[in-house]
Order: C-alpha cells, then structure tokens, then sequence
C-alpha cells in the first residue's frame, strides 16, 4: 500500500513537471502499433549496478546469457575510482572521472569551500558539480535527437541548461519491473515524441551485494530479478515490432568482504586533525583542516595493513587521477582483495567496491545484441570509457574529438 501511495504521488508531481506520467503497472499491453520495417531501431542502454560479469553463466542469468550468445559480449576495466557516480558519468561522457568533474560519490571542490557533492543528497543536483562535461543525453538533445533516461545517475539533473527529453527524478522504491514499464511506454508513443535513445539504472544487484555479499542468496535473487526485467524488456519490444540496439553494463563489480576482514578505520585517521568523505571502504579519501597537513601526512603515508595511501600529486599515473582540484590531497586504496576499513565494524560477510580499477573484483560488464550487431563476438578487455563513443555511432552523433574512449574495441563488429 506504501509503494502504490508513493507511486500515485510520484505521477502527480511529474505530471506537474512536464515529464512524464507514471504508467499503472497493471495496464494490459496496448495492439500492436508497426511492423519492424516501419519503425528504426531504437538504443537502449541498460546499466546494473555492480554486475560482476561472473555473475552470468550459472542458471540465474538466462536472458544475459542470451544476449551474449547472439551478439557481443566482454569485460570492461572500469575508470578509477570504482564508485557508481564517477564510472556511470565516464560511460555518458567518454571521460574518466578526473576529466567528467564527478571524481567521487561524495566530494568538495576549492572553488566552493562551503559545499558538498554527496550522491545521494539534494546536494548533488547542483549543476555546479555536472558541468565539467556533457554527457550523451545533453548532447543527443541539443542535437534534435529525443531521449528518454530512468535514474541513470546524473540524469535528473539539468546539465549545461540540459535535460533529458524523458525522465524522472530517482526513487528507489520503483521495482525493476516498474522500470521496464516506463521504458515501453515511452517507446510506444508516436513516432514525433518517440526517443530513439533509451536507459534504465538497476540498483537490486548493488544494495543485495553490498549487504550480503557476492554469491549470497540474496543477491542471487536480485540477479534473477534484473535478468527476468532484462527478458521482459526484450520480448515487449519484440512483440511490438520495435527493434533496438541493446546494451548491458555495469558501472564496476564487487568485492566479497568476511567479517575478520574488516579494520577500524580509527586505526589510520584522526578526524581532530582531517575530514574523511567517506566512512570507509576500499577506498578512503581525505582534507586535511587547516593547518594540520604535516600531521595528515605523518599518518597515512606510514606503511598500513592492506593499505596505501598517497599524496593526491603522487597517485599512480595507471589511474588517470590526481589533477582535478576536486580529488582530494590525500587518497589511500585497499591493496589487497578482501578487506577494507569501516567506521563500524561488522560481523557479516558484506560487499563493497572501490578498490584498484584493476582488481579482478572490479571488472565490469559488456553485453549488446541487436541489427547494428550482426555478429556474434568475444571482445578483449577493454575501457568503460569506450561506450561513450560507440552509443555516439549507434544514435546517429558525430565522433567527438578530445575524450579518452575510442570505437576501436567495436571496429569490423558493429553497424549504426
């Protein structure tokens, strides 16, 4: 009854919003409106939060594994940091995190001392903290090119005075099939307000992983639910003549924590003398307070256990981070698979991300089906900021200059 009270509220206030409604659940499917030959091909990106690709291939994946038996499949080494803001914003952009200005899911930047970048607060609609780059749906936009985009992050946002012609503002509350109802409604409409570009954010896999823990039942049932929304999604478009070029991310994977692998993170820092943007994790970045810098240094550039820890201007060049203002001046990254440092230790195996971008734990997913993909291929590792330039092929954007992505990975295998 809660759900439905908040559903009911939601369409209201987007109704008011000039967005979009809220299409009831339950609604039967409408006729067919057009045969394939009469209607282009539509992208769809889908991302799932925290999809290890080692998810796949063990009976609770059979639609995954069935895209991936039709067209391209692979791994992706996602940008660092491994956090879910800093790598959704590299794949809509084709830059990594310290050129997209989203350098972390909570952050400060010195051209605004009294401000905070937090994820998950109204703090981070502030097109202060977006506008460093522009991502795919602003550009398509700008471009006459119509999208429509469900809580991908970044994108309820107006960004460089952009926002995506369809969308809605996050509500996790909104079940995975719920989101696959908004995605066919919207691609139901008449050809004028069609958008010939589509995305849908699944979080399921990510709160289950962070919780239990890669391999816990939990999150197999989460797995199981975001396959079968991804199977709906196929067999709706399908059935209403309605080609698309499907692809699946993930913005990163997960890392399995036991519990006699989580440290105190009062072991490596004083808050008298710091502040930490995080409570923790693999990763742990940190400001000095004015004045204590020295003492900041003393402690965390000691050797730790499973740790290490840099000055910002020190970071290792692999990691492509380090000279945005926003990253802060020190950063310290589990070293070892595993283990991380908490403010409050737990006694449950739990999951976690942000380690080393080439942790095996981090690898993130690739799959894409559909007539710009007529065959069927393995591809070799690559970079997650190479979607960018391929969603530019797929939706009809001329290849932009200066990113750090390349189409190179899809050359001879993909036809836009």
């Amino acid at each position: 009854m809660l759900l439905a009270t908040r559903i009911v509220a939601l369409a209201a206030l987007l109704s008011l919003a000039a967005c979009t409604p809220m299409p009831h659940p339950a609604a039967p499917s409408p006729p067919p409106v057009a045969t394939a030959g009469q209607r282009a091909p539509i992208t769809v990106l889908v991302s799932i939060d925290a999809f290890r690709p080692d998810y796949r291939g063990h009976g609770l994946t059979p639609n995954l594994d069935a895209i991936a038996a039709q067209g391209l499949s692979g791994t992706m080494t996602p940008s660092f940091p491994t956090l879910t803001f800093p790598n959704h914003y590299a794949m809509a952009t084709g830059l990594r995190p310290d050129r997209n200005g989203i350098v972390e899911n909570k952050m400060r930047d010195p051209a605004r001392p009294d401000g905070l970048f937090e994820s998950k607060e109204k703090s981070s609609a502030d097109p202060f903290w977006w506008d460093q780059a522009e991502p795919i749906w602003v550009t398509a936009e700008k471009a006459g090119i119509r999208t429509g985009i469900l809580f991908y992050p970044g994108s309820d946002r107006a960004i460089r005075g952009t926002r995506p012609g369809i969308w809605l503002p996050f509500d996790g509350a909104i079940t995975s099939e719920q989101r696959i109802d908004f995605l066919l409604d919207w691609a139901r409409r008449p050809a004028p307000d069609r958008p010939r570009f589509l995305s849908v954010y699944f979080d399921a896999v990510d709160k289950a992983g962070h919780a239990h823990g890669a391999g816990a039942p939990e999150t197999d049932a989460a797995i199981r639910e975001v396959d079968s929304a991804i199977g709906r999604l196929r067999r709706e478009f399908a059935a209403m003549g309605q080609p698309i070029n499907l692809l699946v991310v993930s913005d990163h994977g997960l890392g399995t924590i036991p519990p006699e692998h989580v440290l105190p993170l009062a072991n490596i820092v004083d808050r008298s003398v710091m502040d930490v943007m995080t409570a923790g994790g693999p990763a742990i970045s940190v400001w000095p307070k004015p004045g204590q810098e020295a003492k900041v240094a003393a402690m965390l550039l000691r050797p730790h256990p499973h740790l290490q820890c840099w000055r910002r201007e020190d970071l290792p060049a692999r990691f492509h981070y380090g000279h945005n203002p926003r990253v802060p001046p020190f950063y310290c990254v589990v070293q070892d698979r595993g283990w991380i440092y908490v403010d409050k230790v737990v006694t449950t195996t739990v999951g976690d991300h942000g380690y080393d971008n080439e942790n095996p734990d981090m690898t993130a997913l690739f799959l894409a089906t559909g007539p710009a993909f007529p065959k069927k291929a393995t591809l070799p590792k690559f970079d997650n900021v190479d979607v960018y330039p391929l969603l530019r092929e797929l939706i009809g954007l001329p290849p932009q200059p200066d990113i750090d992505g390349t189409v190179a990975p899809f050359r001879g295998l993909a036809r836009p």
